[in-house]
């Protein structure tokens, strides 16, 4: 599982936990680099996430319009589930511009929610199991391929107990809460989920009008709320 391993973060780089459980633990560390202008080359952006060593790094590029840059330690994305979430709630906008397009956002009371395409969500191996149980005693499988386990806690109630492996071999061996793995899913099955993910994170998701799917969760500020996650 994911750990919190950068103690001192610079100033100007927000730490948030997206996709937090109903308690306020857990989610999926998101770092947020409020002035991307300050860092505009494309390599040195790289290299602060790597340094940073989060799933995923969010350089702000125009908080008034959305415009946001996205890295994992090691490449760029044009799109990436956690990271909008966590940008849509810190500036609080109702769209995100990404390379990938425009991703609408919107906030319900403890929930801050995005809406993309399900094919600019990179490519995952969505491995099904028998139970919830198969899933929780996996073991991190080898390199080489981004594998989303998931499992029916409650098919009727459209309950998913999941854990997501990036495979990437950038130190990041399992992800504690992953959007694009949850929106693919819901794209996938074609009906609303409540996904547990990780240790305890919840992932809200809801299929819309053609490909566009709605992703879901709550999102705190480092330092803020209860420990233990």
């Amino acid at each position: 599982m994911s750990e919190e391993r950068i103690l001192d973060v610079p100033d100007g780089i927000d730490v948030l936990h997206v996709f937090c459980a109903p308690d306020g633990r857990y989610g999926n560390e998101l770092g947020v680099v409020r002035d991307g202008g300050k860092l505009p080359a494309r390599e040195d952006r790289q290299r602060l996430a790597g340094k940073l060593g989060f799933s995923e790094t969010v350089f702000v590029d125009d908080p008034e319009r959305g415009a946001v840059d996205i890295y994992t330690p090691t490449t760029r994305l044009p799109f990436a589930g956690h990271p909008c979430v966590g940008a849509a709630w810190l500036l609080d906008v109702p769209e995100l511009v990404t390379p990938a397009g425009l991703v609408e956002a919107r906030q319900d009371g403890e929930f801050t929610w995005i809406t993309a395409r399900a094919d600019w969500a990179p490519p995952r191996e969505l491995r099904r199991y028998a139970t919830a149980a198969e899933v929780d005693a996996l073991p991190v499988p080898p390199s080489g391929t981004w594998v989303y386990a998931w499992a029916w806690e409650d098919e009727s109630a459209g309950r998913v107990r999941a854990r997501a492996f990036p495979g990437r071999d950038d130190g990041i061996t399992e992800d504690e809460a992953t959007g694009a793995a949850a929106l693919l899913l819901t794209h996938h099955l074609g009906r609303a989920l409540n996904i547990t993910q990780g240790r305890g994170s919840q992932i809200l998701t809801a299929p819309g009008p053609g490909d566009m799917i709605e992703v879901g969760g709550r999102v705190r500020l480092r330092g803020a709320g209860p420990s233990g996650v």
